[in-house]
């Protein structure tokens, strides 16, 4: 089931995903037909449990989703609405309409809420919010002044006009501001208590992770196929050993960051072992950066053209391995843990994992 699952999402992306959809995209339209075919198969709603209305698939099946529409380069928040629609049933909310972002994205924007008298008051800036002027609803989570977390549910038409942004990848992250948003009691939820310490970004990071490894397949994929065809002194380029070392140096890169990846597969929102988040978006975002400029040095000036479609994928790639925690924010984080947990602690670290939780 999970393997038609998949084939399926992958023939829709293949059939409503092409050139001029990516390039609408770039110019900042929404890919309202697009969106309407992922609804219509159910993919927004992949991962919450059937029970509470949604399709009820697994992490690892979700995960595969995920990589599959990186892979097509859709540009939607797609994976962002997955796992907010999770989240927001996981803390009693019901099924989330329409797409969905998630803020804050950066680690150091704090949001808050105060209660008044039918609801709470919710401030604060988000900086980078994926899609966050065009998805209807924005899952925010925020705290109150005793530090205690909570999910918000944040439409559009609540929020005065914030700032449209795009990343390298001319996606939208926008700046969002939330100064004196009044939400009333169904649109707040008490977190769950895996989110109270770092809110979203263990999830967010691991949509990232996810996309990464989609986008880094897509332009291993790209590579090959040129350096087989392309021909330059009587044979194809892929026959040369320098250019064979090169892939077989982004073929490396890509195994390992694919197995941190794997890892997350484990937990059952994706998001949960923030630990294994942590060694995968530091390991995805390194192996990123490489596998991209390998195929673009196996394209030569080819592939720095607007002609060909590989940008559409390292674009998205120097993107995502910056966002929601670059290598370092979460290196330091796996530093910490580590050295907390001692020498002797180190492998039942790596091959216990009851107790993941990152230290601070």
């Amino acid at each position: 089931m999970s393997v038609i699952v998949v084939e399926q999402a992958d023939r829709l992306f293949q059939q409503h995903v092409n050139k001029n959809i990516l390039a609408d995209a770039d110019d900042g339209k929404w890919a309202a037909s697009l969106w309407a075919a992922l609804e219509d198969a159910g993919l927004p709603l992949a991962l919450v449990p059937e029970a509470a209305g949604g399709v009820g698939l697994a992490a690892s099946v979700v995960a595969s989703l995920i990589r599959r529409a990186a892979f097509y380069s859709v540009p939607l928040p797609l994976a962002e609405t997955m796992i907010a629609s999770r989240l927001w049933v996981d803390a009693g909310g019901d099924v989330l309409d329409g797409a969905v972002t998630l803020a804050p994205v950066n680690p150091q924007d704090r949001l808050t809420v105060v209660e008044n008298g039918s609801g709470v008051t919710l401030s604060g800036t988000a900086h980078h919010v994926p899609w966050g002027v065009q998805a209807p609803t924005t899952l925010v989570f925020a705290r109150d002044a005793s530090g205690k977390g909570f999910l918000c549910r944040v439409l559009s038409a609540q929020l005065r006009p914030n700032k449209p942004r795009r990343n390298v990848a001319y996606e939208p992250r926008d700046e969002m501001h939330f100064d004196g948003v009044q939400l009333h009691a169904g649109d707040v939820r008490p977190a769950p208590d895996d989110l109270n310490k770092d809110g979203l970004m263990a999830f967010g990071a691991a949509i990232r992770v996810q996309q990464m490894i989609g986008g880094m397949e897509r332009c291993l994929d790209y590579a090959l196929t040129y350096a087989n065809e392309r021909i330059q002194f009587g044979r194809p380029i892929g026959k040369f050993q320098a250019i064979q070392h090169m892939l077989a140096v982004a073929a490396g890169h890509f195994a390992a960051a694919s197995a941190t990846a794997d890892a997350l597969f484990e937990s059952e929102r994706l998001g949960d072992d923030d630990f294994a988040v942590a060694i995968a978006k530091s390991r995805c975002g390194e192996a990123a950066g490489q596998v991209a400029a390998v195929c673009h040095q196996v394209h030569g000036a080819m592939g720095f053209t607007q002609e060909h479609p590989l940008h559409f994928s390292t674009r998205r790639l120097w993107a995502w391995r910056d966002e929601w925690g670059a290598e370092s924010y979460w290196q330091e984080r796996v530093g910490r843990k580590i050295c907390a947990s001692g020498g002797e602690g180190l492998w039942p670290l790596l091959a216990d994992r009851k107790d993941s939780t990152v230290a601070a």
